[in-house]
């Protein structure tokens, strides 16, 4: 079971010293599109998680729309992102090969950040993130979504960030790592509002 604690303390450790979490290489150079929200998106991740659901079966114990395109009205990459939770994130071999076979590819391996895995899917555009249970990452993209869905003033706050990073960005040719980065300090900022509205933190 999740400590309060355990969900509101960020974890920011780099990579250990001589690792990389890219399986294949760093991210792709491309210019970074925020678009507005489709309604579509919802369709989108149904598809996508009845793929996992399928190629898993019990394996997967949930599945979860996260990001911006779960939240209505948010405009976004359209990259749609799940969360998977399978019971070791990290036994890679007991449901890795079933979403290979489904068309996942895998991207990223972070041992030392949860155990996270992140494998992409090409049409519709998806990240899907594999968790274990209580993992405190998974918890904080559940609060974070049903936070913004909630709080039209934290979309529209949100909205401008990502906008702002975006083109800021695009303008000094960075990758989406650096894209992320840059609208950090309003994620956290929201997160703190939910965190205390929910009685997380005091």
């Amino acid at each position: 079971m999740l400590t309060a604690d355990e969900i509101v303390r960020f974890d920011d450790a780099p990579a250990p010293p001589g690792r990389t979490a890219w399986v294949q290489g760093g991210p792709e150079a491309e210019a970074i599109a925020i678009v507005p929200a489709e309604p579509r998106w919802s369709a989108d991740f149904e598809l996508l998680a009845g793929i996992v659901r399928e190629a898993l079966g019990p394996l997967a114990l949930d599945v979860e729309h996260v990001g911006s395109t779960s939240v209505p009205g948010l405009p976004a990459k359209p990259v749609i992102d799940l969360d998977l939770t399978v019971a070791s994130s990290a036994d890679e071999p007991a449901w890795l090969p079933q979403l290979e076979a489904a068309g996942f590819v895998l991207t990223v391996r972070e041992p030392w950040w949860y155990e996270h895995r992140c494998l992409r899917f090409a049409e519709p555009r998806a990240n899907l993130h594999v968790f274990a249970p209580d993992c405190p990452e998974a918890a904080r993209h559940k609060i974070f979504r049903d936070w913004l869905r909630e709080h039209p003033e934290d979309v529209a706050l949100y909205r401008d960030a990502k906008l702002g990073a975006a083109d800021e960005a695009n303008a000094a040719g960075e990758h989406v790592m650096q894209y992320n980065a840059r609208k950090q300090q309003v994620i956290r900022e929201i997160y703190h509002r939910a965190f205390t509205a929910s009685g997380l933190l005091e």
